[in-house]
Parts: structure tokens; sequence; C-alpha cells
């Protein structure tokens, strides 16, 4: 199993989009935001494509002034939106095929395992929840501010 960076670099954007509106920049280019993510600006369009569907972001013309901008403030997207947005299914899955149905433990985990798993799901959600765009954006540069 492989983790998804893809929660980190949406939130990364859209905190590096609420820094530069904070610091008189309301919209930011794909390039721009690839530079901090250290990416492509295509790679960076590909993963705000499902935000922007989402209504979390929005993108305005080309060229100077155009550019990405939050739809709303930060402290009003949660990260668990984020996550939705992005069509996240989870840390786990099931197996990749249908277990031995004759071997008793092939016939019988994927129930067991799918409810450990929505347990877990919920306990991450709540947790996304609990925190916005502003919480994790407060919490990176108050590092900096205070050196």
């Amino acid at each position: 199993m492989s983790a998804t960076s893809r929660l980190t670099n949406a939130v990364h954007a859209l905190c590096w989009l609420e820094l530069a509106a904070r610091r008189g920049r309301p919209r930011l280019t794909s390039a721009e935001i690839a530079a901090s993510l250290a990416s492509h600006p295509v790679q960076v369009r590909r993963d705000l494509a499902p935000l922007r569907r989402a209504g979390l972001v929005e993108v305005a013309g080309k060229g100077p002034g155009g550019g990405w901008s939050l739809t709303r403030p930060a402290d009003a997207i949660t990260l668990q939106e984020v996550s939705a947005a992005l069509g996240e299914s989870g840390p786990f899955a099931l197996h990749p095929h249908l277990p031995n149905q004759e071997c008793p433990v092939g016939a019988g985990i994927a129930p067991v395992l799918d409810e450990v798993y929505a347990a877990v799901q919920s306990a991450i959600d709540r947790e996304l929840g609990r925190r916005t765009v502003a919480d994790v954006l407060e919490q990176t540069v108050a590092p900096a501010a205070s050196s």
C-alpha cells in the first residue's frame, strides 16, 4: 500500500493561496503555486481541478492578474472538505481481488475489516473536520514569525 500525497499537496497550495492573499496577492498562477510545492504547473492544475469542481478555489483569466484564489475564507475550509473534494478513500483498502472463499479467514475477513476501516475513516474525518486551512497556515508560519 502506498500513501497518497494529494491531500498534503492540496492543503499546501491552499495555505500558499491564503498567505499570498494576506500579503496583497489575491491570485497566484499555477507556476507560482508549483514553485512553492517544488512541482510542475500542470500537476498543480491537476491537483486543484477537483477543488475547483467542489467550489473551494476558482481560477480567473490568464496572464497578469489571472490565477487561482480561494472562494471563501481559509478559516471556513476544513481539511475534511478538501479530502472529500479529492475523493480520498481512506488509508486502507480491502483485498484487490476476492480471497479464497473456501478458507475460513478468506471467507469472513472482509466484513470485519470493513467495519474496522469505517471506524478509522470516521476518526480521520472527525479530526480533519476540526482543522481548517487557516489553522494549518497559522501553525506553519508561526515558527517563522517567532524567530
